[in-house]
């Protein structure tokens, strides 16, 4: 199965936080499975860790040595998605979600996130 992770799934699974269910440890965990990381969490994760408005004991680039090492792919933004997320009616205001509902539906991959405001758009939502 093919799943796109929301940022925030991704600092909780580096971080070890226990917010981050077992069973979606799981899912992440499972070699069968096939982990997407989107270029924007990774673009809104320098901008955060930055401005220091994210508290993450991990690095950005030992974020992307993590996601080297476990064989994680990441999701490059295309036009597709630039021209999906054009056309995305504005349910959610944050605009690095969006782009991962965008990159999710133009790809048809499954969101793996706790964020309510996904299931506002014709994606499929795990947790």
């Amino acid at each position: 199965m093919n799943y796109l992770i929301d940022t925030h799934v991704l600092i909780w699974y580096l971080d070890g936080n226990n917010r981050l269910p077992g069973k979606i440890r799981d899912l992440i965990n499972n070699d069968d499975n096939i982990v997407f990381i989107s270029i924007a969490s990774l673009w809104e994760l320098a901008i955060k860790i930055s401005l220091k408005k994210i508290d993450t004991k991990n690095k950005l680039p030992d974020i992307l040595a993590y996601i080297t090492e476990r064989d994680f792919t990441l999701l490059n933004i295309s036009f597709k998605h630039l021209n999906a997320l054009s056309a995305l009616p504005t349910h959610h205001g944050d605009p690095f979600d969006r782009l991962i509902i965008a990159q999710a539906l133009i790809e048809d991959i499954k969101i793996i996130s706790a964020d309510k405001a996904f299931q506002a758009y014709p994606v499929r939502v795990i947790w």
